[in-house]
């Protein structure tokens, strides 16, 4: 009976430490709560029903959320889509596979817009805060490095820059 008893205490200070040990997941991401991150990153953004506009580094942000497709995207404009050479189009399709990271370079509406895109509810807040750093980063480096700024390679300057802006909007957003 002792040993019994002795076995599940054990079991329940193990299953209680192996709970601590494990981080706790975020509740699913709804719309309120994309606009509770978004509005501790900027204080002024705008929510209009399911869209969202905000600034990030003096570059416009518009995410739009739709809870029944269970998606959501965060866009940035980059500059008109007219006069893009075939060059500058394979290099962006080539940023798509190995710089740009979760972010893309995407055409749409006459644009080249910066996007990133995740399904709605299982996005974590530092999903969506890395998510939009690297697609701002990617609009900030068009023309140049075209990266999402998290996996850059040598000693330049890049990664730094993308590290302050990833800590910057986290630390923004930590009492969420």
């Amino acid at each position: 009976m002792f040993r019994a008893l002795l076995v599940s205490v054990f079991l329940v200070v193990a299953s209680k430490a192996t709970a601590q040990d494990q981080p706790a997941q975020d509740p699913p991401m709804t719309m309120d709560r994309l606009a509770k991150i978004v509005l501790a990153l900027d204080p002024e953004a705008i929510r209009q029903g399911a869209a969202m506009q905000f600034t990030i580094q003096d570059i416009p942000v518009v995410l739009i959320a739709d809870p029944r497709a269970d998606r959501m995207r965060a866009m940035v404009p980059i500059r008109s889509a007219e006069g893009l050479e075939p060059d500058e189009l394979m290099r962006l399709m080539q940023a798509n596979f190995d710089s740009a990271l979760d972010a893309r370079y995407a055409v749409a509406q006459g644009r080249l817009w910066g996007v990133y895109i995740h399904p709605l509810s299982p996005l974590e807040r530092d999903q969506l805060i890395s998510g939009l750093a690297q697609t701002v980063n990617v609009a900030l480096s068009y023309g140049q490095t075209y990266s999402g700024g998290a996996s850059v390679f040598g000693g330049g300057d890049s990664n730094g820059i993308y590290r302050q802006l990833l800590e910057d909007l986290k630390q923004r957003g930590e009492e969420l």
